[in-house]
């Protein structure tokens, strides 16, 4: 039997989400890497393999970020998951406008553990 107290509710992911995705935008490596436990992996189109550990995924932010400051991310919708969400948003700036999903898995601690983003990425290539 599944033990639902671990999966996150609607109302959990949405929460969550209005405090995590404002620090992708606007260029807030640190902000961003705050939510984020000491070994989290994180995967996206542009690293298919994977970034271990917090400080890798920190350098890594800071060039994402950097090279795209003006990204605004929105929660589309949250679909509870255990030890937290599926989360689809949407993306946008003065030059793409992409939809996506990623998979947003917590520790003890409400940090990202694991989070995989997917999206179409030759949507970002014209910038």
């Amino acid at each position: 039997m599944i033990n639902t107290a671990t999966f996150w509710s609607m109302e959990e992911s949405k929460a969550f989400a209005e405090k995590w995705l404002p620090a992708w935008t606007g260029n807030d490596a640190d902000g961003l890497i705050s939510f984020y436990a000491e070994d989290a992996f994180y995967l996206d189109p542009a690293r298919p393999k994977g970034i271990h550990g917090k400080n890798e995924i920190y350098k890594y932010f800071q060039r994402l970020l950097n090279h795209y400051p003006n990204w605004v991310w929105t929660q589309r919708e949250a679909i509870p998951m255990q030890h937290g969400f599926v989360n689809l948003w949407n993306l946008r700036d003065s030059n793409v406008n992409i939809d996506g999903l990623c998979f947003v898995q917590m520790d003890s601690n409400h940090k990202i553990l694991r989070n995989e983003v997917y999206f179409d990425r030759t949507l970002l290539i014209k910038q």
